[in-house]
């Protein structure tokens, strides 16, 4: 199911140029309404339900309707973010609530080292070796 936003909760990102959820989007779907200042799915078909946009939205406006085989007709999953972790609030028909806490990245951005310190195994893209092996194994 595609993301939508709640119109009640959106706030437009305080009418900035840019909404957080318009800035996350990989598939560049999600855009602001300058008249109304709330954002919204333009693309519904092309949602890759990534969680990003829900993630990110600093009012919780935006919601993604589970499928029925991981959520029962009805349900909703909501996720809450902290400094540290992200909790799923999953919430049932029978209005039943199931948290999920998992750990959240705390690495500042950009610290990364993209090959954890390996040196490159091989520069030969037919070898079938892997970038940092023998040295990772």
């Amino acid at each position: 199911m595609p993301s939508f936003v709640i119109n009640e909760k959106c706030d437009g990102c305080k009418a900035q140029d840019r909404t957080a959820c318009q800035y996350i989007c990989p598939n560049d779907l999600m855009v602001l309404d300058k008249e109304k200042n709330k954002a919204y799915n333009r693309a519904v078909d092309m949602c890759w339900e990534c969680y990003s946009c829900v993630k990110i939205c600093p009012t919780q406006a935006i919601e993604v309707r589970g499928y029925a085989d991981f959520m029962p007709l009805g349900g909703v999953v909501q996720p809450l973010r902290s400094t540290d972790s992200i909790m799923w609030a999953v919430k049932f028909r029978n209005k039943k609530v199931k948290r999920f806490k998992f750990p959240i990245r705390t690495t500042p951005e950009g610290t990364i080292v993209p090959d954890a310190g390996f040196e490159t195994g091989s520069d030969d893209l037919k070898s079938p070796i892997l970038r940092t092996e023998p040295d990772s194994l």
